[in-house]
């Protein structure tokens, strides 16, 4: 089905209307001069319009046999009371990201020489009569993020509105209690920047103006199951709200490579522990 011209212009005057509501609490409260007001929210899981608004990707999409879902988790509780529980508590709406990955390559498929992966990402936003909706995370430190993880190597992705669409800001999800739910803070300054699953050189800061999409994958290459359940992703400068906050990347001489990132000369991109 569907929607009819009117509704989805209705849609568009919404958007716009809520942004202009944005614009206008940040000119009221003098945010561009005294910084933000409190943190902002950039995707959440309390209702199941949070998982449509992502996209899921495996190495099925070229004839691998990973398999990925993204599914909507949810109590008996409302999706209001859902999105009031506090940041220290179990969430009662999430989105559980699993599945199994595999290394098996795709069959008559020579050029393919590696699979093994899946992620989620969230989709582009629909524009405004402002234009392109993009994030401006600029006046914010950290990302957070509300997660319960399994203990694998995730990676956060970062897509911004640059000139190199295939450009990624990636960051290792570093989590401390695996099977507990906990609040993860990543500096925005320390995600690297790669392209087609390699560092580029030299590193350019990123466009934190402009951000298009956020995401999470799993590319360890460790055949298995795997799960990590989100409830939230917002921006903050807060760091009382953390369980853990994530150090910066380096050059590493471990002969393991799960969850980090290669240059073009073969040199093993990995972060500190938490």
């Amino acid at each position: 089905m569907q929607a009819t011209p009117r509704l989805l212009y209705k849609s568009f005057w919404g958007r716009s209307v809520d942004e202009l509501k944005r614009l206008t609490n940040i000119a009221v409260n003098f945010e561009g001069v005294k910084g933000p007001q409190g943190p902002r929210e950039l995707h959440s899981f309390h209702t199941e319009e949070g998982i449509q608004d992502c996209k899921v990707m495996s190495d099925v999409d070229i004839g691998g046999y990973s398999k990925a879902h993204l599914d909507f988790i949810q109590s008996s509780s409302s999706p209001e009371t859902a999105a009031a529980q506090t940041t220290k508590t179990t969430p009662t709406a999430y989105a559980r990201f699993h599945g199994t990955i595999s290394t098996q390559l795709p069959k008559n498929r020579p050029e393919i020489q590696r699979s093994g992966y899946a992620g989620w990402r969230t989709r582009d936003r629909p524009p405004t009569i402002f234009g392109r909706s993009l994030w401006d995370i600029d006046p914010y430190a950290y990302l957070a993020m509300r997660v319960k993880s399994d203990g694998r190597a995730y990676l956060v992705n970062i897509q911004t509105d640059s000139i190199v669409s295939t450009d990624l800001h990636q960051h290792r999800l570093f989590t401390t209690k695996p099977g507990e739910w906990e609040t993860v803070l990543i500096k925005w300054n320390e995600f690297v920047r790669t392209n087609m699953g390699y560092v580029v050189e030299p590193q350019t800061e990123m466009l934190r103006q402009k951000v298009k999409s956020i995401g999470v994958s799993l590319t360890d290459r460790v055949p298995g199951p795997f799960e990590l359940c989100i409830e939230r992703i917002w921006a903050t400068n807060d760091t009382s709200e953390a369980d853990s906050v994530s150090q910066g990347p380096a050059l590493t001489d471990e002969t393991s490579t799960a969850g980090k990132l290669l240059t073009k000369k073969g040199e093993s991109v990995g972060w500190g522990k938490v």
